[in-house]
């Protein structure tokens, strides 16, 4: 079987799946029959045999075709912030993904202030906090959406942050993230990556890694000059010493600690947890640290991400938030396709 072109130079930062030869080659044929079953399903949308239900405003998608992190959630942050100095009233809507049924055994739920993140999702939960927008999340986003606008009305444009596979949801305008991993090895799960065949229409392409693998706009991601605790406790990156200990529950964690070390941090440690991991593998983690460092204090970074569920067990940890700017190009073709949404929408308003 002759070896297809995008094995020749495969990605170190993948899955050992994903880049050695004999196993890609084992887990093609059922790649092949993911690329089959997902192009049945569009057909089965696109024919109408699905039904795609709407909702009464304006939705936006931020997805990906590639598993795992690529900046989804940092970009409907700017987005909702972009939007509001616009004079919009956004929402967002998610699954809230590696979230737990809720005592009362409900599905759909508003994300609150104090809502506990194994209810609701830690990128949800973030979003609340970095926004202080409605969010809600559900299984199906319409479900999310539908309980959003029966309880904030006055929202008038909808985010999703991740479904871009979600295709119950009819949208007005989708973006696909990509980062660092790009198409990766150009295959379907579970031989590589990809949820869905690339490429595929969207209405914008973002990358947010620091190597854009094809065209599209490119965002800026930093580390801000300063990190805070639990308490609120605002702490300068440049004026940490001693112990340094960081940690990670991302997608691409060393993406983080390769951001801290780049700001002169020398770091004593670097562990990285899987991405959603729960509230008892911190504190696992936070245990085993504990023994090793015994001797002295230790200082704990976080993302924001993690800070959610890293505070319960560690208050002190200081979470370093991540500035995350669209480039402006990026913005004006996000507003002129926002224009001719609202203008399509109004018309059709005016024509029911």
């Amino acid at each position: 079987m002759r070896a297809p072109a995008f094995w020749q130079a495969p990605r170190t930062d993948q899955p050992r799946a994903w880049r050695d030869r004999c196993a890609m080659l084992t887990l093609w044929p059922l790649s092949l029959l993911m690329r089959l079953l997902v192009r049945l399903r569009q057909g089965l949308y696109l024919s109408g045999m699905l039904k795609r239900h709407a909702a009464p405003v304006l939705v936006v998608v931020v997805g990906n075709v590639v598993a795992g992190g690529g900046g989804k959630t940092p970009t409907v942050i700017a987005l909702v912030e972009h939007l509001r100095a616009r004079g919009l009233k956004p929402g967002v809507i998610s699954r809230g993904y590696g979230r737990r049924k809720s005592a009362d055994g409900g599905d759909c739920r508003e994300v609150r202030s104090d809502s506990p993140v194994a209810e609701v999702g830690d990128e949800p939960a973030l979003v609340r906090r970095r926004t202080q927008v409605p969010v809600f999340v559900a299984r199906r986003r319409i479900d999310a959406a539908r309980a959003l606008l029966a309880a904030y009305p006055q929202v008038n444009i909808l985010l999703s942050d991740d479904g871009l596979q979600h295709l119950a949801l009819a949208r007005d305008i989708e973006i696909c993230v990509f980062g660092d991993l790009g198409l990766g090895n150009g295959l379907l799960l579970p031989a590589g990556p990809l949820r869905e065949p690339w490429p595929r229409y969207v209405d914008l392409v973002l990358h947010t890694g620091q190597q854009p693998a094809f065209t599209g706009h490119a965002a800026r991601r930093a580390l801000a000059n300063t990190a805070s605790d639990a308490s609120g406790r605002v702490v300068a990156l440049d004026s940490l010493r001693g112990t340094l200990v960081a940690v990670a529950g991302t997608a691409q964690p060393q993406a983080f600690f390769e951001m801290l070390q780049a700001r002169g941090l020398v770091l004593a440690r670097t562990d990285a947890l899987p991405d959603h991991a729960g509230p008892s593998d911190y504190e696992h983690w936070l245990t085993t640290l504990r023994e090793e460092f015994r001797s002295g204090p230790v200082t704990v970074l976080c993302t924001e991400k993690d800070a959610a569920k890293l505070w319960a067990v560690c208050p002190e940890a200081l979470a370093v938030p991540l500035v995350f700017d669209l480039p402006p190009a990026f913005l004006n073709e996000f507003d002129r396709l926002l224009h001719a949404a609202f203008s399509a929408h109004l018309s059709s308003t005016y024509t029911d």
